[in-house]
């Protein structure tokens, strides 16, 4: 049913992937002219096209995974799948961010809203898939007393 929680905590991770793109993961006071990611003075999931994609599908996979409550299998795979894109695009940002943002910036980094929103979608779909699980697991025990 569309009305389950884990409906709603798709939602939330979905929205949560997706607003990543207008917040930024780091900050600084000032621009940093030499840095490819911090010119503008923040870092965020648009300043690199593996950061975009990836958190697009992290995001997308969410919203698709809520109209397909009829097929647990297909949402639990949904989920696997978001979470994995997140935990790559995770990475991908802190590699990139590592190897372009300290190097060279001399100015304090702070860290950004985007990085919170990034740890708690990737709860909300964990949770969602959590949810998902134990309904699965409800039908199944239904279909053995039949």
């Amino acid at each position: 049913m569309i009305q389950r929680i884990q409906s709603v905590f798709f939602l939330l991770a979905g929205g949560l992937y997706l607003g990543l793109f207008g917040v930024p993961f780091a900050e600084t006071k000032q621009a940093v002219a030499q840095s490819a990611f911090l010119n503008d003075a923040a870092y965020g999931v648009q300043d690199h096209v593996a950061l975009m994609a990836a958190f697009a599908v992290a995001g997308a996979l969410p919203i698709v995974a809520i109209f397909l409550f009829k097929n647990r299998a297909v949402q639990m795979r949904l989920a696997v799948f978001s979470t994995i894109a997140a935990i790559v695009g995770s990475i991908l940002t802190v590699v990139l961010f590592m190897q372009e943002g300290l190097n060279k910036s001399k100015e304090a980094i702070n860290d950004g809203l985007g990085l919170y929103m990034a740890i708690a979608a990737l709860v909300f779909t964990l949770l969602a898939y959590r949810f998902v699980n134990k309904d699965e697991k409800l039908v199944r025990s239904a279909d053995r007393l039949r």
